[in-house]
């Protein structure tokens, strides 16, 4: 007989007596913590949500633990490029307990079994009571408080829109100065 069961966002398959590691958890070492089944393999195979609501996966919290230390380094060739960075994660230890259907049964057969003659004399008296609870309870009704009339505005005298200033034109730049032509001289 085995379940697996979620924690954390991961699953697990589990047994009874099984020690494994989840993501820490926020109880105490020796608390009981239930875990949520996903599937049970019993005598049969259960699978639906409205069957596993029944199962019972109750785990016992043996202590808190840090994981091995991952570390990572990246690289780039050529490039100057290169980081450390480690990582160590929070664990919690647990031991499964018990495993398999819930105590519902023996819930229901507790309960206490009204006899022929008290049954009609506990409804009577339930049926008056909540009618007599209800007109207790309720205060007297609150009256709305005076509205008062809302104060007149003046309509907001309009501002003429501010105008942009106009786009400066770019300096004209002077033409550059010519050199004086160099004579010619005549080569006779």
């Amino acid at each position: 007989m085995y379940a697996v069961v979620k924690s954390g966002g991961k699953q697990y398959r589990v047994e009874k007596g099984t020690v494994f590691e989840v993501d820490r958890l926020s109880a105490e070492a020796g608390d009981k913590v239930i875990l949520e089944p996903v599937m049970f393999s019993g005598d049969e195979v259960v699978l639906s949500a409205k069957d596993l609501a029944k199962i019972k996966v109750e785990a016992k919290v043996t202590g808190h633990i840090r994981g091995e230390k991952i570390k990572i380094f990246k690289y780039k060739a050529k490039k100057g490029y290169s980081r450390r960075a480690g990582h160590r994660a929070e664990l919690t230890r647990l031991e499964v307990t018990s495993l398999g259907a819930a105590t519902a049964k023996k819930a229901a057969a507790k309960k206490p079994v009204a006899k022929k003659d008290e049954a009609p004399k506990a409804e009577a008296a339930v049926e008056t009571a909540p009618a007599e609870k209800a007109a207790a309870k309720k205060p007297a009704a609150k009256k709305p408080a005076a509205k008062k009339p809302a104060a007149k505005k003046k309509p907001a005298a309009k501002k003429p829109a501010a105008k942009k200033p106009a786009a400066k034109k770019p300096a004209a730049k002077k033409p550059a100065a010519k050199k004086p032509a160099a004579k010619k001289e005549d080569e006779n």
